[in-house]
């Protein structure tokens, strides 16, 4: 248990963080596009979801910061397929197929990141099919986009007061130093892998839950603070609660990038059974917190509580459709 004071220092270092300071920019490119919450494909959900036939055709990017390419490119290549996988699963998707476009000072640079990428979506079962390739640029630069289905949608716009905040994370990995990555896949058997991506559109096809998220850059605190203001509602978090490997300190693995772990609000009634869909296949989970009618994401243990973010001071991503530009932005 920490103190008040500590509570307090925690949730303004929290505030202050590089993943979730870097989540403001969305803000800016968001207004500058002049995206809206009346277009008829909403944006600011971890996929833009196209309404066809009688699903959704999902669509995602992800973009890797320099520095991480160039310290682990084989790992890049694979975080390109896995977290693009990934925010198809949180939106209760199954992903059809990846694109990359990459960047390079010769080919023997870009071979590592093309090695994890392949690596991945093999292991992932996902198809390349193609993308764009420039090997004569002054620095690796790496992107990989998604397409996917779903049938049902869990959404970043649909937690609702009165909701419980449930955290699904894979403790059975180790931290790839020196960045705030929790990787649990590499070396883990590609059929349990295959596996875990169809807890989630389980979910959504059962009814079981309307609002989900995949943790990213940002960790458990950011990614926590995206879906409320998205839904424009308050979330309270007890890291008490929170399921947490043996020996992370608590504040970095709330800024933690799991390479599975999500956030799913869900009525009170069905948190039991998503936590069991959960914990069958050895993913730890838990109710972490509740949701209520509000404009801040707080923390709290014993002590007290504290707040990270009040949208009411200050839009995070700028997605919440009532504020002054209307947008919705990807996340």
């Amino acid at each position: 248990m920490l103190t008040e004071a500590a509570l307090t220092s925690l949730a303004e270092r929290l505030r202050q963080s590089r993943g979730i300071a870097a989540k403001t920019d969305i803000a800016a490119v968001a207004a500058a596009l002049d995206l809206s919450g009346g277009d008829a494909i909403a944006v600011g959900d971890d996929c833009a979801a196209i309404p066809e036939g009688d699903g959704y055709t999902l669509f995602a990017i992800e973009g890797f910061m320099n520095e991480f390419v160039a310290a682990d490119p084989w790992f890049a290549g694979w975080c390109g397929a896995m977290v693009n996988i990934s925010d198809v699963v949180a939106m209760g998707g199954r992903p059809t197929a990846i694109v990359n476009a990459i960047w390079s000072n010769g080919a023997d640079k870009a071979a590592p990141i093309l090695e994890g990428l392949k690596a991945a979506a093999k292991t992932f079962g996902v198809p390349v099919i193609g993308g764009h390739t420039n090997v004569r640029s002054g620095q690796s630069q790496f992107a990989v986009a998604i397409l996917g289905r779903a049938r049902r949608l869990l959404t970043s716009f649909d937690a609702r007061p009165g909701d419980k905040l449930i955290a699904a994370i894979d403790l059975r990995g180790r931290y790839r130093e020196p960045f705030a990555n929790w990787e649990a896949a590499t070396d883990a058997p590609a059929e349990r892998l295959r596996g875990d991506l169809e807890i989630l559109p389980s979910i959504a096809e059962a009814g079981l839950a309307l609002a989900a998220k995949d943790i990213s850059q940002g960790g458990i605190v950011g990614t926590a603070a995206m879906l409320a203001e998205c839904s424009q509602v308050a979330i309270t978090l007890d890291v008490e609660e929170i399921p947490i490997p043996a020996g992370a300190p608590l504040e970095r693995w709330l800024l933690t990038f799991p390479s599975f772990g999500y956030l799913l609000s869900a009525n009170p009634d069905s948190v039991d059974e998503i936590l069991s869909r959960f914990q069958r296949r050895g993913i730890a989970a838990a109710a972490i917190g509740e949701v209520s009618a509000g404009t801040s994401v707080d923390i709290r243990d014993r002590s007290g509580r504290a707040t990270v973010w009040d949208f009411a001071m200050q839009p995070l991503i700028g997605c919440a459709p009532g504020q002054s530009h209307q947008q919705r932005s990807v996340a």
